[in-house]
């Protein structure tokens, strides 16, 4: 008896580590992302917008914890500006493909560029396949900062300035509005969010845009 105690402690001893390291993502953190069409919308507005606009899009990935490529990236962050021929979102377009101009934070060194860098491209898959620039910028990020986490500051020198905030009951145009569209990337816990402001004002993409007033924002976590 005390010998098959003994064995028992032993394999949860030697399990126990090994559960908590699979279950410990490598890395995690928040995520934003803002389009320039409708996600939470009903299907007349959709249609209206299809083929039209939503071709431009910003993806903020903010790191908590974790490294990438063996690089630790605590409290960092990087940005990816997409510009896509089809409207993001359309499922009849998948896999969505897309130019993108990377902007990886400024405090990072130049180590930890190269694996946010690396990061975004991973992340963001066909959307950021075709990275035509890579930029540095000072950064001020804050996601899901209000009660109930709809509110985001995101601004990134004179590239990108993103703010957000919850929907409200004054935000149901039609009456029968739902998440119309998916979030672009794998992400965990995802919700709608208003868009007050989104602007891209770098070059790479062959055009800059400035949007506000818009229910084109999705809020959640990452994590791998």
């Amino acid at each position: 008896m005390k010998r098959l105690a003994a064995c028992l402690a032993f394999i949860i001893a030697t399990a126990a580590p090994a559960f908590a390291a699979k279950s410990t993502p490598a890395i995690s953190g928040d995520y934003l992302e803002v389009r320039s069409c409708d996600v939470f919308t009903g299907p007349c507005f959709a249609n209206a917008e299809m083929g039209l606009t939503g071709k431009e899009g910003i993806l903020v990935w903010s790191v908590r914890h974790g490294a990438w490529n063996g690089v630790s990236l605590d409290g960092l962050n990087v940005i990816a500006a997409l510009r896509t021929q089809d409207t993001l979102g359309n499922v009849q377009y998948q896999p969505r493909h897309g130019t993108a101009v990377l902007i990886v934070d400024e405090k990072a060194t130049s180590q930890q560029q190269k694996a946010l860098a690396d990061l975004a491209k991973t992340l963001g898959g066909e959307l950021t396949a075709e990275v035509v620039a890579v930029k540095t910028a000072p950064m001020d990020v804050a996601i899901g900062t209000c009660k109930k986490m709809g509110c985001a500051s995101v601004k990134a020198g004179q590239l990108i300035d993103v703010t957000t905030r919850c929907l409200g009951g004054d935000d149901h145009l039609c009456g029968n509005e739902e998440t119309f569209y998916p979030p672009l990337t794998d992400v965990q816990g995802a919700y709608p969010a208003f868009t007050e402001v989104a602007s891209y004002t770098g070059d790479g993409l062959d055009l800059t845009w400035q949007l506000t007033g818009k229910r084109s924002a999705f809020i959640g976590s990452f994590s791998l």
